[in-house]
């Protein structure tokens, strides 16, 4: 089990290119980070990353090897009834926020008994790096009906996943894969709809998927492609559309992400293409859409696109402290990611808020659905008319550089927001490839793959003083 215990670092270098003062006070008002460690270990503190600022460095004894999660902690095999056909779904993923919301979905639709019974499967994309891990994987898309692939960004692990679904994809009944690689994109078949030729057709539909040098890569383009879905439509020919437009919804239920958009998505393409189901009319109701960026508190009655509406909102809360009133208490600009809060897989998003409330520090907690943040920091933590910043700094909690991500990273453009800000900005990072357990016993501390994703690359932007912050059970995920 993981408990919160404070972890107060007492030494923040501060960069030239920063303000010290909005730091120093946040540090004067004793506001610290936090980060999930067994009560048992009582461990002390300390990033456990390539290297640490001025903590003591944790003495946990490890093998020294990476002992990869499994993906046996998302299988869901339905009970036997011979009375319902069986779906067998597989995803790969980049982080396991899906896991919670895809899971209570496939429940909820095994309990109905109807229509269908679902088999769900999934893999983080690190874990098949694992050569026995890779040969379940590969057994488990032998059967497969429907394989889902989201932000698979890293090369060698983007080949393995297409050399493995590409053996199977015709048998498959639906393939969707959203922002990822191209080369694991042009896998996508739905129907007569199909990315085979990304890249390289001429067509209106697909120039949406060029990577542009200003843009955070594919994520953005998708996200472009739901918001013009009425202009793509009108260029595509008629026998084409209606597979055309069941893709685009698939992308709307899967950045939704809550476990009524997930079902409401695998009630519609397993009634629309998983043969054994055809003939079977199954109801499912339109996406619940999200703004694609904006303001969020797990307290908030809603998600706010407008800085003034959510501080206005704050500043009549019944449930704050004295502390909290407080026109002087340090203001920290805190940067989300959109698919924990809409997957309700936010328990450590949560965590932070209510600590950093707690010792007296206001929080803003931005969000944004693509992988570049540098524009909602502007707009969200930055006043337009006295064009000076709400927050006296920003702890990134994505662990990702600031603009593209896994993806594609534009360090000019996130330092050219940042220095608008010109507060010490921070970057904090949940533990992804390994188990808290994993992280605590390794000799080696954090794996290599999110040293450099989540520890190098966010120092590029100006990025400082690397925290783990959280980590999941090794039991449940």
């Amino acid at each position: 089990m993981s408990s919160l215990v404070t972890t107060p670092f007492s030494t923040l270098r501060n960069s030239s290119a920063t303000r010290s003062d909005g730091l120093s006070l946040v540090v004067q008002k004793n506001v610290f980070l936090h980060s999930f460690l067994p009560r048992s270990k009582q461990l002390g503190h300390a990033s456990r990353g390539r290297r640490s600022f001025g903590v003591s460095c944790c003495a946990a004894v490890g093998n020294g090897l990476f002992t990869q999660t499994k993906p046996e902690v998302r299988r869901i095999v339905p009970d036997y009834n011979p009375g319902l056909p069986r779906v067998k779904v597989v995803y790969v993923v980049l982080e396991a926020q899906y896991q919670s919301s895809l899971s209570a979905a496939v429940w909820s639709l095994n309990s109905s008994r109807q229509h269908a019974a679902f088999e769900v499967v999934g893999y983080l994309v690190e874990e098949l790096r694992d050569e026995e891990t890779y040969q379940t994987f590969c057994k488990d898309l032998e059967d497969t009906n429907i394989f889902i692939g989201s932000l698979i960004f890293v090369e060698e692990l983007a080949l393995k996943v297409k050399d493995a679904v590409e053996k199977q994809r015709d048998r498959m009944d639906a393939v969707l894969v959203f922002p990822s690689m191209p080369e694991v994109m042009r896998l996508n078949k739905l129907g007569t709809f199909s990315m085979s030729q990304l890249g390289q057709s001429k067509s209106p539909f697909f120039q949406l998927f060029k990577r542009k040098k200003q843009s955070a890569g594919f994520a953005e383009s998708m996200l472009k492609l739901v918001r013009t879905l009425p202009k793509v439509l009108k260029y595509l020919p008629s026998d084409k559309a209606q597979d055309a437009r069941l893709y685009i919804l698939s992308l709307q239920f899967w950045l939704g992400g809550s476990p009524e958009n997930l079902q409401n998505f695998l009630k519609m393409i397993a009634g629309s293409y998983v043969p054994t189901l055809k003939g079977t009319k199954i109801a499912y109701a339109d996406p619940v859409l999200f703004l694609d960026s904006g303001i969020w508190h797990p307290l908030a009655p809603a998600m706010y696109d407008d800085a003034k509406e959510y501080l206005n909102w704050y500043g009549t809360r019944r449930d704050a402290n004295e502390r909290l009133k407080d026109p002087n208490a340090p203001v920290i600009g805190l940067v989300l990611q959109r698919s924990h809060i809409v997957t309700g897989d936010d328990g450590h998003y949560v965590a932070v808020i209510m600590e950093l409330e707690a010792r007296g520090a206001k929080v803003i907690p931005i969000f944004a659905g693509g992988l570049d943040f540098s524009g909602p920091t502007e707009r969200y933590l930055i006043d337009p008319i006295a064009n000076k910043p709400f927050v006296n700094t920003v702890v990134s909690l994505t662990g990702f550089a600031l603009v593209g991500g896994p993806a594609r990273q534009d360090h000019p453009r996130a330092i050219e927001a940042l220095r608008k800000l010109d507060v010490p900005y921070i970057v904090a990072l949940p533990l992804v490839f390994q188990t808290t357990e994993e992280w605590l016993n390794s000799t080696l501390g954090l794996h290599p793959i999110q040293v450099a994703l989540q520890v190098a690359l966010p120092e590029l932007d100006g990025g400082m003083e690397p925290i783990v912050f959280s980590g999941r059970d090794a039991r449940t995920g």
